[in-house]
């Protein structure tokens, strides 16, 4: 029997299925719980295996979650700076480490030690080992041994009384200027420098030579012959030296032999098997008082004085530097030449004399710089050893907190801790024992060095 109320329900039935339809799509989408979105978040990529030797961990990569949250220059702060470190590892660091390594291993369970040691090292392994091993791998000290002028020409074999007689070239030509300043200005200057920086026990005399008249050919006779022992052989005085050294000037001719015969007047008292006998001549010329110079240089030879002659060439044309070389020769000597007040300077410390004052401040390897290379060396094992043992603390972190949350049994805890222990042992022993040869290498160096200065030292200072 058909009914109203049949009827009625019959009509409502499709808008009471809509009804339900429609709600069924307002009900809100159901969110990936807090586990799905972590397990997203860690990379998909199989686990590698963690370095078991110094080599493999050394340049090993950040671990995943180190990269993504561990600041750099936090992560490599010094000892000294470990509250740093501290203070970011606890506030911003930690938290986040226990959320994704403890939703890690929720997902993976009954895990071997090894594994599970892997995987914390991916997720909590230093990557800057390179960033301070390769500079100490590389490291240099750099050290570089001083110049030390030889001045063979004033070293004896022997321990003997030294005479060394000046000849000072006073023509006309030493009037001219060089880069610097007058040829006779600088070559007294000069003179003087060296006069006052021989050993005290040294006799030495200055000859002037041409300094007389002018270089006309009325004033030659009277030039020629002008050849005057201005500071006679005898112990060094400042100021009569610089005195005798000032007496004269530029004027005349150029009587070269004429002055070597005087050096030879003056060290004939003085044989050689007693005295080292040395002549040092400054000139700028050829000799223009018709006289020998090489004979000359050679009769100091074949007497019993023996004495070198040792010429400095001052800005001398060809003609003058034939000649001058070939009495140097004849006098067992050296000849150089020089054409500025710098190169002067250089030659006389290079060949005849280094300075007492260079002497003295002569010294190996700078303390200063010696400290420096040392804190540097220092520095990057610190650096080394320091990431090493913060890796090894956060990855033991892990491990008592994975233990705390049931995650890991204690016999897990026990394997991972002292494997992580061990390989921090490995790396920072590597680490030592590279800085150890670097150090030796660095004291091998400075102590050549000093032994060196040292004995150069010795050479000039008996």
């Amino acid at each position: 029997m058909f009914t109203f109320t049949t009827s009625i329900s019959k009509l409502l039935m499709p808008f009471i299925c809509l009804l339900l339809l429609t709600a069924c799509s307002n009900t809100p989408e159901e969110k990936p719980s807090e586990t799905e979105k972590s397990a997203e978040a860690t990379p998909a990529e199989k686990i590698p295996k963690a370095g078991r030797t110094a080599e493999e961990m050394i340049t090993q990569k950040p671990g995943w979650l180190m990269k993504k949250h561990f600041d750099k220059d936090i992560e490599a702060v010094k000892t000294i700076d470990w509250y740093k470190y501290r203070n970011f590892y606890d506030d911003t660091f930690k938290p986040i480490m226990e959320k994704e390594v403890g939703n890690y291993f929720q997902e993976h369970k009954n895990l071997t030690s090894d594994e599970v040691y892997d995987y914390l090292v991916y997720t909590l392994g230093s990557g800057q080992y390179e960033r301070f091993y390769e500079p100490l791998s590389s490291f240099d000290h750099g050290f570089q041994a001083p110049d030390l002028p030889t001045g063979e020409d004033t070293v004896e074999k022997e321990q003997k009384q030294a005479n060394v007689v000046v000849l000072m070239d006073a023509s006309g030509s030493m009037k001219a200027e060089v880069p610097g300043g007058v040829k006779m200005d600088l070559a007294k200057e000069t003179i003087q420098a060296f006069a006052s920086e021989l050993p005290k026990e040294t006799n030495i005399s200055l000859l002037a030579y041409g300094h007389v008249g002018t270089g006309s050919d009325a004033d030659k006779v009277k030039s020629c012959q002008a050849i005057e022992s201005v500071f006679p052989l005898a112990k060094y005085d400042k100021a009569s030296f610089n005195e005798a050294a000032d007496s004269f000037q530029a004027s005349g001719w150029t009587p070269l032999a004429g002055a070597i015969n005087k050096a030879s007047d003056i060290l004939s008292a003085y044989p050689s098997d007693e005295y080292a006998n040395i002549v040092y001549i400054v000139s700028d010329g050829v000799e223009t008082c018709d006289g020998d110079p090489v004979a000359a240089a050679k009769k100091l030879q074949v007497q019993n004085i023996q004495a070198k002659v040792n010429i400095i060439g001052f800005n001398v044309d060809d003609p003058g530097q034939k000649q001058l070389k070939e009495v140097a020769e004849a006098g067992d000597g050296e000849y150089v030449t020089v054409k500025t007040k710098n190169e002067l300077e250089t030659q006389i410390i290079k060949k005849w004399r280094p300075s007492i004052f260079e002497i003295i401040g002569k010294q190996g390897v700078p303390l200063s710089q010696y400290a420096n290379k040392t804190a540097e060396l220092i520095d990057y094992k610190v650096h080394l050893t320091d990431l090493s043992n913060y890796e090894k603390s956060r990855i033991v972190n892990a491990v008592y907190f994975l233990h705390d949350k049931d995650l890991i049994d204690e016999k897990i805890k026990e394997e991972v801790k002292s494997l992580a222990e061990e390989m921090n042992e490995l790396r920072n022993e590597h680490f030592t024992k590279l800085h150890d040869i670097k150090k030796q290498e660095l004291e091998d160096a400075k102590n050549d060095i000093d032994q060196e200065v040292s004995e150069w030292k010795e050479q000039w200072e008996e």
